[in-house]
């Protein structure tokens, strides 16, 4: 499992691989009790064994992002729900500064469910 995650992580070119290894690590140090695990040949994060987000590549951005598992229940503008009718994402730039902001209340809003 772990090798999957890494050759996840580090078979991306750059800027999108430090991206995405910035990405993970925030969310790994917003809760202790948040782990990375390989599922369903994707990087998701699980809280409580409940999987609660995922890091992916969109196909016709090529652009990184965070998927919510649970997006449905999100309102917020920024996020995305193109033709998924649980889940949502948001989109990230990886030549811009990381929207820490509106990642936290993410994760916040996450680990509340």
């Amino acid at each position: 499992m772990q090798e999957n995650l890494d050759r996840f992580y580090l078979s991306k070119e750059e800027p999108i691989k430090s991206c995405l290894i910035a990405l993970r690590d925030i969310i790994l140090s917003y809760d202790g009790q948040i782990v990375n695990s390989w599922k369903y040949g994707m990087s998701f994060f699980c809280y409580n064994n409940k999987m609660i987000c995922y890091l992916w590549i969109h196909r016709k951005f090529g652009k990184p992002y965070l998927g919510i598992v649970e997006g449905k229940y999100f309102d917020e503008h920024y996020l995305l729900s193109e033709n998924r009718s649980r889940m949502k994402i948001l989109l990230i730039d990886p030549n811009e500064d990381l929207p820490m902001v509106i990642i936290k209340n993410i994760l916040k809003k996450l680990l509340k469910f």
